[in-house]
């Protein structure tokens, strides 16, 4: 059998002597789109940024396509096709719109480019009205558009969406989703963390809950939407 994408096992991580999270375990097969979800505070973050390879766990693995990353630097997470979109977006407030994009652009590791510039800019309409512009000149929206737009030119297997809508206008928030359901169409395996839980589940094949470090539910995100004593009970939706 083929090996999922992305295994964390039995993963425990924290900070100095607090633990967040505490035998985390699941599979993200290739192709297929996470919904990580939980109340501000229950690991999520902290998963990611294990994930990453900016935490190293203290005990547990994360795997990729069967290989054992544990504790490999981000850089070298990052090469093996993994996109992260950060909250805050983290764009380059000096650089310039086209200046932003370019920098971050690389073929994957069979050589291909599936997001060159000028499909990321026919995605994005906006950034194209915009490539002189400054990283600092743009509204929240076009600054989320562009992190996504620098994210998707990395050529990822995995995008990592943490609070993509959070703070945005509701037509920014509406074409943000349009693009997430784009991407997952195009094959990329996504991981995505949103405050919108039913707009999640709407975008996902496969839901993880976090309570305290735990996880307490793994299910279908179209089982998980129907059952709303869970939703209740563990998100307050």
């Amino acid at each position: 059998m083929t090996a999922p994408l992305v295994e964390i096992d039995a993963l425990h991580a924290g900070y100095g002597d607090s633990r967040v999270l505490h035998g985390v375990s699941f599979a993200l097969p290739a192709g297929s789109a996470l919904g990580l979800l939980g109340r501000n505070g229950m690991g999520k973050t902290t998963l990611i940024r294990t994930l990453m390879g900016y935490l190293r766990p203290t005990a547990g693995r994360v795997r990729w396509q069967g290989r054992d990353v544990t504790g490999w630097p981000p850089e070298r997470i990052a090469r093996l096709g993994v996109g992260y979109v950060p909250e805050g977006r983290g764009i380059f407030p000096n650089l310039s719109v086209r200046e932003n994009l370019v920098m971050a652009a690389r073929a994957s590791a069979d050589g291909q480019r599936p997001w060159p510039l000028e499909r990321v800019l026919e995605t994005f309409p906006r950034l194209g009205e915009r490539l002189a512009r400054g990283g600092q000149q743009l509204s929240g929206g076009e600054q989320q558009m562009l992190a996504i737009g620098r994210a998707l030119m990395t050529s990822p297997r995995l995008l990592i969406l943490d609070e993509a809508t959070e703070g945005l206008a509701p037509l920014v928030v509406a074409e943000i989703w349009r693009v997430i359901a784009q991407i997952r169409a195009g094959g990329i395996s996504t991981l995505i963390v949103d405050r919108n839980v039913r707009r999640v589940l709407e975008h996902t094949d496969q839901a993880v809950v976090l309570e305290k470090g735990r996880i307490v539910c793994c299910a279908a995100s179209a089982t998980l939407a129907a059952d709303s004593a869970a939703l209740a009970r563990w998100l307050g939706v």
